[in-house]
């Protein structure tokens, strides 16, 4: 093509327009402006190139019909299209005769396009439009070169501004971020700050938070910011399932333009449903150890910058360091409720003790002298059997007695080879008339060919018939009573898992909250003493209590003891 002559155009910049020329979308109208009225245009528009779409935008327009702007065209279509592909000004006197014209107002006549360069690389297209044939000149194309040049200058110096301008207000609003994190202590509160604040840092349409599980070496979802409800009750991601996982595997951010392209499809039905386009993660790091990955996702395709990649990396570095603060807050509060519930315990030994003192002795001496006066005595019908029963409720007195003092004591189990199933079977007679008479059915789910289990039978059989027989009072009106025994694995230990479930009311998160605390209860006529003996005889088996329960549909504990022979000193 022949070399361009300099343009004779006569083109300046105001002081009063310089303001203007900082902001990108007033540059472009601007410099669209000048370029119409240079070159006497019926109408005009500036399109630049949209890297995440591949599609060319009409960033503004002046004199074309209304609609005009949401029109995108390829790279290669349309007159704009081809300027864009090949770099080259293209001047078409009749629009009418011309292929490549896709038509965006039926007016137009002849067009004027030039090409927007910066660096070497087309970002753009200078267009004017005229209703009238063969109006642009040879001169009209070399003044709307310089203009194109003009503007890729400015456009690039504002492009610049905004960015220094967006990242002085990212930077600041990170910091605001930083000690908002810092100075909250409740995890879950940290953990939806951070994902509503990834989402609004970089604009995406929804963010979420998993946890790093090293025993089980999978990624839960702990937390997420504009998505379904359904969404968060996601599977764990497991290795090789999805790209968030190279996160934690490289140690460093991995982005994804278009998640159905995902080679392990993890997202792909999950984020159709979501309406997720793009993906970044990247991993969540404290001391050395990966405690997990923040992801955030678009609602269209989009490229994620440099610059936004290491902006979620910097919140994801303040977020780890508030993440680690509030779980040892939380670890310190567990510890501080253990020290409170020690203190309770040793207060009520001492109470055992003396109750021990001031009523086992005369209780012992009552025994005695009674047990006299019977063989002394010839008792016959209603008489002796009140003695029985008399004699009776004394060794009842004695076995409560025994109860307390037990939770005074500190005792460690006394292990023996257990028959697990033989011992639900004996807890089941000892409640299954009360059950019967309260409409209560029994289910088992036993593992048949269950090893014995080393650990303390009497200790056990307390725990368990304390858990059934909660279980029996919260269905007065009849129910289901489960009672299960099978092996569990709970973060890579091996358990037996001793189950008592029932179909009552359920608890409320603040029955579940207080569950274990000393003296504290619900029931009416209730000690808070149970479920505290309950907890601590399976934590001197090095056991676990879990707790399932929703209100209104009843609730189920399983006592986790180890299944290796218990050691005991």
């Amino acid at each position: 093509m022949e070399k361009q002559k300099p343009s004779s155009f006569p083109f300046s910049i105001k002081t009063a327009d310089l303001i203007e020329l900082f902001k990108p979308t007033r540059a472009i109208r601007f410099f669209l402006k000048a370029a119409i009225e240079q070159s006497q245009a019926s109408s005009g528009s500036f399109i630049l190139f949209n890297p995440n779409t591949g599609l060319l935008d009409i960033e503004a327009s002046i004199g074309l019909r209304k609609g005009a702007r949401r029109v995108k065209l390829k790279l290669g279509q349309g007159i704009t299209g081809w300027v864009a592909t090949t770099g080259e000004p293209l001047r078409v006197d009749d629009v009418r005769l011309d292929r490549r014209y896709v038509c965006v107002d039926p007016r137009v006549r002849s067009e004027l396009a030039v090409p927007v360069e910066w660096q070497g690389s087309v970002i753009g297209v200078l267009n004017v439009d005229s209703h009238r044939v063969n109006h642009f000149t040879e001169e009209h194309q070399r003044d709307l070169i310089s203009l194109a040049e003009e503007a890729a200058r400015w456009l690039a110096f504002a492009w610049e501004i905004q960015r220094l301008r967006r990242r002085g207000e990212q930077l600041t609003g990170l910091l605001g971020i930083g000690r908002t994190l810092v100075s909250e202590s409740n995890l879950d509160a940290v953990l939806q700050g951070v994902v509503r604040h990834a989402c609004r840092l970089v604009q995406a349409k929804a963010s979420s938070l998993s946890f790093w599980d090293s025993e089980k070496q999978e990624l839960v979802l702990r937390s997420s910011f504009g998505t379904s409800k359904e969404f968060l009750h996601k599977s764990p991601i497991r290795p090789g399932e999805s790209l968030m996982d190279l996160a934690i595997q490289r140690g460093r951010a991995v982005a994804l333009f278009h998640l159905p392209d995902d080679p392990y499809l993890y997202y792909t039905e999950r984020g159709k449903e979501e309406g997720f386009a793009s993906l970044l993660a990247v991993p969540l790091v404290f001391a050395k150890k990966f405690l997990g990955v923040l992801a955030v996702y678009t609602g269209v395709p989009h490229r994620f910058s440099t610059e936004e990649i290491r902006l979620l990396q910097m919140l994801a570095d303040l977020s780890s360091v508030a993440i680690q603060k509030a779980q040892l807050w939380e670890r310190l509060m567990e510890t501080e409720e253990a020290l409170r519930q020690s203190e309770r315990l040793s207060a009520l030994g001492l109470l055992a003790a003396e109750v021990a003192h001031e009523i086992r002795n005369p209780l012992a001496v009552m025994q005695l002298l009674f047990h006299s006066l019977v063989q002394s005595a010839k008792l016959e019908g209603h008489a002796q059997k009140d003695a029985v029963i008399i004699g009776e409720k004394m060794r009842q007195m004695n076995r409560i007695l025994d109860q307390v003092l037990h939770l005074g004591r500190s005792a460690e189990p006394a292990p023996e080879w257990v028959d697990v199933s033989q011992m639900l079977e004996d807890i089941l007679l000892l409640v299954r008339a009360k059950a019967q008479k309260q409409g209560i059915s029994v289910r088992k789910k036993i593992t048949p060919g269950l090893p014995p289990l080393l650990a303390d039978r009497a200790q056990l059989e307390q725990a368990l018939l304390n858990l059934v027989l909660n279980a029996l009072e919260a269905m007065p009106g009849g129910g289901t009573l489960w009672l299960e025994a099978q092996p569990y694995t709970h973060r890579g230990t091996r358990y037996l898992a001793l189950g008592v479930g029932d179909t009552g009311p359920g608890l409320s998160r603040e029955q579940k909250e207080d569950l274990f605390t000393l003296f504290r209860t619900s029931k009416p006529g209730g000690t808070g003493i149970g479920l505290a003996i309950v907890r601590r005889i399976v934590e001197n088996h090095r056991g676990k209590v879990l707790v399932q329960s929703r209100k209104g549909r009843g609730t189920r504990f399983r006592l986790l003891i180890p299944s290796d022979p218990l050691e005991v000193s």
